[in-house]
């Protein structure tokens, strides 16, 4: 392939059915008293890294939120509550790089009416567990969250819970895939404009 086509701001050229199962079974199972990492230390870096993705987002600042991503990414907010496959279930959301990319640009452009004015969050993170992943390079992690949302004056509470599967890369732990988990994800959300 051309380095154009393998360009994930660019093209989805990641997203192929070895992909999607390799993501389902990575959200599958994964939370059992068994594989709970028990280590402090590395319990409070993954807190940190999350509770840091939430202030960025509260704070507006995609281009840093983003760089907590690999290249090869998926941001997936399943419509139904036990999450399902989503290759035959619609989802609220499922950006791969490249959407993510496009979603931050048309926030950026002052023409998202969606967003003008512009959202004033919040974000409440809780309750983080982390958990082993498939190898030492991998660690997959649960964490409860609250949003309040102000828009046009009024209020508006999203809440559910996020799983992360984090991947070491260069020497850091960047997110591969966020699945967001809304309590209320099979009714109506209104249009969810902001990043979850």
């Amino acid at each position: 392939m051309t380095s154009l086509t393998r360009d994930p701001s660019r093209s989805s050229y990641y997203v192929t059915d070895e992909f999607y199962s390799d993501l389902i079974a990575a959200f599958t199972d994964w939370q059992g008293d068994d594989r709970a990492v028990s280590d402090l230390g590395e319990r409070d870096l993954f807190r940190r890294l999350i509770e840091r993705e939430a202030r960025l987002l509260d704070q507006v600042n995609y281009e840093a939120w983003l760089q907590l991503y690999l290249p090869e990414c998926i941001y997936w907010a399943p419509s139904t509550p036990n999450a399902g496959d989503p290759r035959r279930e619609i989802a609220v959301m499922f950006d791969d790089r490249r959407r993510l990319e496009d979603r931050i640009f048309r926030l950026r452009t002052g023409y998202a009416w969606s967003q003008a004015p512009q959202s004033r969050t919040v974000r409440l993170v809780t309750n983080v567990e982390t958990f082993a992943g498939k190898s030492a390079q991998e660690r997959m992690v649960r964490a409860n969250f609250q949003i309040n949302e102000f828009w046009d004056g009024e209020m508006r509470l999203l809440a559910g819970w996020s799983g992360y599967r984090y991947v070491l890369s260069g020497g850091e732990w960047l997110i591969a895939a966020k699945q967001i988990n809304l309590i209320e994800c099979d009714r109506s959300l209104r249009n969810p404009s902001i990043i979850l």
